[in-house]
């Protein structure tokens, strides 16, 4: 019997473990199978948190809904009935002061169409001039392992990607443009350049690949989103789950390996997936020449914070479902979601749920990490009547910090990345690094990345 071992129960090492678990019971696999946990629970950044009559979502709160392996997934976990999806509504942007609109059609910011462009109100006319050259300029240079940022500026102007895109995209991918590659951002609109000859005309051309099918683009589950994690978890027949236990040192022995525990007898196993942050990662391996290669991925910090009132959240601005600020923004925080507006799940009376968002690519941030979470509720409150005239006490707030724990996936990521799988493979035969720290952010990526690591031992085993 072959022993496998996943340490890290997110998404990714739950879903790896999954089809583990899986292949013993319809292959007939002689696996002893162990996920082991730090925490209480399982789930990683995926965490559901009900307070009264909100649900809230400490990490992560949907899911990708166009994604290719969603549906099969969730159907193959009999979710299907549980499945809800967001409202769609009108984004802003925070600037200058006031709330203004980012263009319904655009693409995390980007002008869909000429219309889309000419229409915004974000820019200067003298921007949506220049955003002109994208139509004749040509790709001689670009590749996907490229600066998403500099990208976008040579071909749609400085003033558009930084008033208009920038505040989206890096909200989305926890970065700034310039230190993104186009690779691991929006790497299907280099594509678009060299095809089309413009990014605008190939968004418009591909539409509804790009924008999703109708309004469906995101969805969660009416009992929020660790619905998930609790369906892989009961799915779990043959796998021992160790919760609350962590793991401190990995080493080898005959062709095995030994996991290490501070409060538990050591374990050996034949095949062993870290789906942990890359840094944790690092400090279980302690090998000298994979360092380098791990200390070149990146990673922030981000606090969130839910507030709950007991007023109708019709006292937004009609049809919005949240804003993002920009550099010219007086706000504290990066971004603000009307949760109760986008996700009526998440509150059984329509009262007013929202969630702030503060980053540490924040000048604020050093200090914000250091405050107490009373206080940084009233930072938040702070906010809410600066941007949307709410003055109302909270009667439900959740204050959750991420800290060095969101992926950054900076020029050098892939490569990276490269090595350290050259690396492993020859020192560490056996051994599999997986999840967002590595292989991509969505919870669809962390999904699928679970399926191939698995698969891979399975095939081996076969």
């Amino acid at each position: 019997m072959k022993t496998v071992v996943v340490i890290g129960g997110g998404i990714t090492g739950l879903s790896a473990m999954y089809y583990l678990d899986k292949a013993v019971k319809e292959k007939d696999l002689d696996m002893k199978l162990v996920l082991i946990e730090a925490d209480e629970q399982l789930g990683g950044k995926i965490k559901t948190i009900k307070s009264g009559e909100f649900i809230m979502e400490a990490g992560a709160d949907s899911i990708v809904a166009r994604k290719q392996n969603v549906a099969p997934f969730l159907a193959e976990l009999n979710l299907d009935k549980e499945v809800v999806y967001n409202a769609t509504g009108t984004s802003f942007i925070h600037t200058e002061g006031v709330l203004k609109q980012i263009p319904a059609d655009a693409v995390f910011g980007i002008p869909s169409s000429l219309e889309s462009l000419a229409k915004s109100e974000l820019v200067s006319a003298e921007a949506k001039v220049e955003a002109l050259k994208d139509f004749y300029l040509v790709n001689d240079s670009f590749t996907k392992d490229d600066s998403i940022g500099a990208f976008l500026e040579a071909f749609l102007g400085k003033e558009l990607v930084e008033k208009q895109i920038a505040p989206v995209l890096s909200g989305v991918y926890s970065g700034k443009l310039q230190d993104l590659t186009i690779a691991s951002t929006l790497p299907y609109l280099l594509d678009y350049k060299d095809e089309y000859g413009s990014i605008i005309r190939g968004i418009e051309e591909n539409r509804k690949q790009v924008q999703g099918s109708g309004n469906k683009k995101f969805l969660s589950f009416k009992n929020g989103l660790g619905t998930i994690i609790h369906k892989l978890e009961e799915k779990l027949e043959y796998a021992e789950v160790w919760k609350n236990t962590k793991a401190e040192k990995i080493s080898k022995e005959d062709g095995r390996y030994r996991i290490s525990f501070s409060d538990k007898e050591d374990l050996v196993t034949d095949y062993l997936i870290l789906s942990t942050p890359h840094s944790a990662a690092h400090k279980l391996l302690q090998d000298e020449e994979l360092a380098k290669e791990f200390e070149q991925l990146k990673a922030s910090s981000l606090i969130s914070i839910y507030m709950g009132f007991t007023i109708p959240d019709s006292l937004l601005p009609a049809d919005g479902t949240g804003y993002i600020t920009s550099e010219e923004s007086d706000l504290t925080c990066n971004a603000c979601t009307w949760t109760s507006r986008k996700w009526s799940h998440t509150s059984e009376n329509n009262m007013l749920l929202v969630r702030l968002f503060y980053k540490s690519s924040s000048p604020a941030y050093e200090e914000l990490k250091n405050l107490s979470e009373q206080e940084l509720v009233k930072v938040a409150l702070s906010d809410i009547e600066r941007s949307l005239g709410i003055t109302s006490e909270p009667v439900s707030s959740q204050v959750t910090k991420w800290q060095d724990n969101m992926p950054n996936y900076s020029l050098k990521h892939h490569q990276s990345v490269e090595k350290l799988e050259q690396r492993l493979d020859q020192a560490f035969p056996g051994i599999f690094l997986a999840g967002c720290s590595y292989y991509g952010v969505g919870i669809p990526d962390c999904i699928a990345n679970g399926k191939k690591t698995a698969e891979r031992i399975i095939d081996e085993l076969r």
